[in-house]
């Protein structure tokens, strides 16, 4: 592979516009560069989450493998027509969720984002995750995203929460449940 960047600045954006995949120019707040921006966010978010102690094994190469679909994500999502998450990703997900999940206790309170230093940064990703499945789904009403995009980010936020699950556990912190009756006053 040659030199992809051989020059980081090329001043071609301060006019407020930037370059997709295919060459095009458009605003740099467009819902496109919006929705690919986030997942390149979320991205950076696991990669934060990545270099948090306690973070190994499966779980480690899962996240590994999720940067390297979300790159793809970013890509497809930057080439107006092109198809990089297939369905194959989407299933992987599910397998790979209901793995995790098999062994943890069935959830009967919500968790408060939390549980040591990896879980809470998990919680993180998981929710710039939505934010990103939020970008994707107002990109589609204005230009024809594949439902393969839309399908992994949903799933990629169930896993992402069933890891901070995990991560609380094995980092010995466990899971804080949300005490919905705690210090409530009466609304008037």
């Amino acid at each position: 592979m040659g030199n992809r960047l051989s020059r980081i600045y090329t001043k071609t954006g301060d006019d407020g516009t930037t370059g997709l995949g295919d060459g095009t120019r458009t605003p740099k707040d467009s819902a496109r560069v919006t929705a690919y921006g986030t997942v390149d966010e979320l991205n950076s978010a696991i990669g934060v989450l990545l270099a948090c102690q306690g973070v190994t094994g499966e779980v480690r190469d899962t996240l590994t493998q999720v940067q390297h679909d979300l790159f793809d994500l970013g890509g497809e999502l930057c080439i107006p027509g092109m198809a990089m998450i297939a369905d194959d990703d989407v299933s992987r997900l599910e397998t790979m969720l209901d793995r995790f999940n098999a062994d943890l206790p069935v959830l009967k309170e919500f968790i408060l984002p939390g549980g040591g230093m990896a879980a809470a940064q998990c919680h993180v990703a998981r929710t710039v995750c939505r934010r990103a499945e939020r970008c994707v789904v107002t990109l589609a009403r204005a230009e024809t995203v594949r439902p393969q995009a839309l399908h992994y980010l949903n799933r990629l936020s169930d896993l992402l929460f069933v890891l901070a699950r995990v991560l609380a556990r094995a980092g010995g912190h466990g899971e804080v449940l949300w005490q919905h009756e705690r210090h409530r006053k009466p609304v008037k």
